[in-house]
């Protein structure tokens, strides 16, 4: 993966005058403090702001600057519900003391998540942690962003079911394959296969590692092997030419990704209509410091021609089109979201609190930078391994032993 500064060329696409209210333009620091979301007898009402059958993405726009919306139910009589899970759809933070039973019977989800913050009791950090109340603020929004947009979709126009993921991953170093194939089978609402290419590992399949990894895992698994003298973007290829599913994703081997990264991407992909969708780059565990680093430079939910390149997800159709990754030792992601950018592809980044990226010495990976990079450029530090709360450090399979070792400090 490799860091480059934003093209101000990014597409741009105006918003049409009644398109439905989504998580685009969320805005991470708010400039004005809580406003009332409110049922005014005919409609309802965000601040000052009177809402139609359904939210749009003008009057999310609106919103933006505020730090949340507190709901105020009409109390035991149903409305019209709709603009509310439009409006967490698109990532407004909302919160509420309480639910009355005919919203909770029709929205169980959104009643429960619109209890599980309130503004900034909610957004306060442990003691000892620098502040962290945007990153609370932001991580509820995620979760209502997800429950949104998937209440917004139709029968007719959901699938059966879930989408079928290729994730394509190179290893050169086998003792992390455990680690990463016990993250990726522990994704949630997709259907996944993984295709790997072994990078000049000896032994190859027989290598103790990957016959290890290997014996627990549950999902379809094709393994490739090459010489170290291949190129990386080679056997990269090679591996997506292996693919079967209807979406292509790359995945680093040493990085940690929360248990709805692909699915967050697959629901970037819905809403946005981009023809690739990756994540921003925002958290670093430096290894060799035992120190957790956030950047917050890069915005999320926006259009884009840069994302992190181990995040790269496209329609496996629109990969082949691309001509895939190209046979390069390095620079094998910018290389391919250079080409996308300059076809007139589209590129989406959704948000990065679900991704985590390891570094250790700049001689160990492609992307060559030094840890004091990293320190610099951070908005936040902290000590040990602290992912965002989206990441579920701890919970599920594989990853919680991962998030043990690493976080001794």
């Amino acid at each position: 993966m490799s860091v480059a500064p934003e093209s101000s060329a990014d597409p741009t696409t105006p918003r049409a005058p009644e398109e439905r209210a989504g998580p685009r333009g969320f805005v991470r620091t708010p400039s004005e403090g809580d406003g009332v979301l409110r049922w005014a007898g005919e409609r309802w009402v965000a601040g000052d702001r009177p809402l139609g059958p359904v939210a749009t993405a003008q009057d999310a726009e609106a919103l933006r600057p505020l730090r949340g919306l507190r709901v105020e139910w009409p109390g035991e009589s149903p409305v019209p519900l709709a603009p509310v899970p439009d409006l967490a759809a698109a990532g407004v933070p909302l919160f509420a003391a309480g639910t009355p039973a005919w919203a909770r019977e029709a929205d169980p989800g959104l009643a429960a998540l619109l209890a599980e913050w309130d503004g900034p009791r909610s957004a306060e950090g442990p003691s000892g942690i620098r502040s962290v109340t945007d990153l609370r603020r932001e991580e509820h929004s995620i979760r209502l962003r997800r429950h949104g947009l998937r209440a917004r979709r139709t029968p007719g126009a959901s699938p059966a079911e879930p989408p079928t993921v290729s994730v394509v991953m190179s290893c050169m170093r086998p003792h992390h394959l455990p680690g990463a194939l016990a993250q990726i089978a522990r994704q949630r609402h997709v259907r996944a296969e993984v295709v790997l290419g072994l990078h000049g590992v000896p032994g190859g399949r027989d290598h103790p590692d990957v016959r290890r990894a290997a014996e627990g895992f549950a999902l379809p698994l094709t393994v490739l092997e090459a010489g170290e003298d291949r190129p990386f973007g080679e056997l990269l290829h090679q591996a997506a030419g292996r693919a079967s599913g209807q979406y292509i994703t790359k995945w680093d081997d040493d990085d940690w990704y929360g248990p709805e990264h692909l699915a967050d991407l697959l629901l970037a992909k819905e809403h946005s209509g981009a023809d690739l969708v990756g994540v921003a780059p925002e958290f670093f565990y430096l290894e060799p410091l035992r120190a957790t680093t956030r950047r917050t430079d890069y915005t999320s939910e926006v259009w884009s021609d840069y994302i992190a390149g181990a995040t790269i997800l496209m329609e496996r159709a629109k990969y082949q089109e691309s001509g895939g990754f190209a046979p390069l030792t390095a620079g094998v992601d910018a290389d391919l979201l250079k080409r996308i950018h300059a076809a007139g592809g589209r590129i989406y980044r959704t948000h990065g609190l679900g991704f985590m990226i390891r570094r250790s010495l700049a001689a160990d990976h492609t992307w060559q930078l030094p840890l004091t990079h990293f320190l610099r450029v951070a908005a936040n530090q902290w000590r040990g391994f602290r992912p965002s709360m989206i990441m579920e450090p701890g919970s599920g399979t594989g990853q919680g032993a991962l998030v043990s070792e690493v976080s001794r400090t």
